[in-house]
């Protein structure tokens, strides 16, 4: 008889916990987003465009990389607002602001919001912080910092080609600012290819004093045209 109360204890035991409900699992409260960017001007798709949305609330940055067709894809926490970033070279481009509200305790979203964005992406932006002996094309230390975040965006950007155009100030001989300026552009591309950049991605060109950004009448802005721009090839 002991035995069977027991054998029978054990049974009604087993069968009291199949008889509890096991929990639906909690539903998504993060918000799914289908987007796709392209070149304001020739409605192409742009390929590995860094898409970030910022949150309004905390600060919280969420990321999202565009395919070769320009699409792209992330989630976002609901009850926030995100604004909208294109990153460029050590910049960002403001697009938009998403606004995904929050959800009651049994609801989520079914389907995704959509973010279609189209810009006009820069093609040209100046190397800050690249500095040379004076007179040489030695690239000093401080310039590495500059140059491995070319290095970061060029490996993104990996069907892209640019130019390296150096510019000097108007002191001294022209012809001599020239080839300084294209030895500088030089120097660049060397350090690139050294990071693994491939050689045929990359053209140098020495501009002399042309094309002076700031004035050349004052030391300050001498030392704004003594620069190296770097231009997006088509």
């Amino acid at each position: 008889m002991r035995r069977f109360f027991s054998v029978l204890g054990m049974m009604l035991l087993v069968a009291s916990a199949r008889s509890q409900k096991i929990p639906p699992p909690p539903l998504p409260k993060d918000a799914k987003i289908d987007g796709s960017i392209v070149d304001m001007r020739t409605k192409q798709p742009q390929n590995n465009e860094l898409i970030i949305f910022k949150s309004n609330k905390n600060g919280n940055e969420y990321q999202a990389i565009s395919n070769e067709l320009g699409k792209f894809t992330t989630k976002l926490p609901a009850g926030d607002k995100y604004e909208i970033f294109i990153m460029g070279f050590k910049d960002s481009s403001s697009y938009n602001i998403i606004d995904i509200p929050a959800l009651a305790a049994n609801a989520f979203y079914k389907n995704p919001f959509t973010v279609n964005i189209e810009f006009d992406p820069a093609k040209t932006f100046v190397l800050d912080n690249v500095e040379f002996d004076f007179g040489k094309a030695n690239l000093r230390p401080e310039s590495y910092k500059t140059l491995d975040d070319l290095v970061e965006f060029l490996q993104r950007k990996s069907t892209e080609k640019i130019e390296l155009g150096g510019y000097t100030d108007n002191i001294g001989n022209e012809a001599k600012n020239r080839a300084l300026s294209l030895e500088r552009a030089k120097s660049i591309i060397s350090y690139l290819i050294s990071k693994g950049i491939s050689e045929d991605r990359l053209t140098a060109k020495g501009y002399g004093s042309q094309s002076p950004i700031e004035d050349n009448s004052t030391e300050s802005g001498r030392q704004k045209n003594r620069r190296t721009e770097v231009k997006i090839l088509e």
